[in-house]
């Protein structure tokens, strides 16, 4: 049986992304939710036209083309990845290597929607999603697209439990945001990146640990700043 898996990209700048690839049925119900929208605006676009005799016939055909073609790509790239279907399902478009998905990607991997949906009911996109591991179409292939679930917000701070440390004397408020930023980008860094970056202020924190040093200083001030 096939079940959603855990991917993590890491980028050249040594940050871990993890990533949940959707599978069949989150994406299968995305699909349906806007093919509803999508026929709604086509039946719509067909009540207005109608009025119109022949010019309306044929404006009709060019929306209907435009809006299927095009609805998707507009979403996908200036609507953060989403069409309403993926939105409601919280599921988004990205480029495999996690950065956001490209005009020509998102135009590419839409234009071969008709090949995936050969001979019928998407069976290409079915049985290319189930022999790959990103559970990816032959449009997210040759467009090299993921479709995964979108991150939930993350709050500033998961290092509670490390208990806190006394902010060091004069500093200025660019270093105290640099320490909460440092905090809050250690979820998506990979264990050695955070000591490569932490060892620069080893000096200033005293300690042979300067990511729990730094992570235990800015506990002291998120919990400062919620006092206030």
């Amino acid at each position: 049986m096939i079940t959603d898996t855990r991917l993590t990209i890491e980028t050249p700048e040594g940050t871990d992304l993890p990533l949940t690839p959707a599978g069949l049925g989150a994406r299968g119900a995305a699909y349906v939710l806007d093919f509803l929208i999508y026929m709604g605006v086509l039946i719509g676009l067909s009540i207005v036209t109608s009025f119109f005799g022949s010019l309306g016939w044929a404006a009709n055909v060019i929306g209907g083309f435009l809006i299927f073609w095009f609805y998707p790509v507009y979403f996908e790239v200036w609507q953060k990845g989403q069409t309403p279907g993926k939105k409601y399902m919280k599921l988004l478009v990205i480029n495999e290597d996690g950065t956001p998905i490209t005009f020509a990607a998102s135009t590419l991997r839409n234009l071969l929607r008709v090949v995936d949906a050969l001979p019928a009911f998407y069976c290409v996109a079915i049985v290319s999603s189930i022999l790959s591991n990103k559970f990816q179409r032959l449009g997210d292939i040759a467009a090299q697209t993921l479709v995964v679930y979108a991150d939930e917000e993350i709050s500033l701070t998961q290092a509670n439990d490390l208990g806190y440390r006394p902010v060091p004397a004069g500093l200025t408020t660019d270093e105290q945001r640099s320490f909460l930023d440092f905090t809050d980008r250690c979820k998506k860094l990979s264990v050695d990146r955070q000591n490569e970056l932490a060892s620069i202020l080893q000096p200033m924190l005293g300690s042979n640990d300067p990511v729990k040093a730094i992570k235990q200083i800015a506990n002291t001030m998120s919990m400062g700043s919620k006092k206030k």
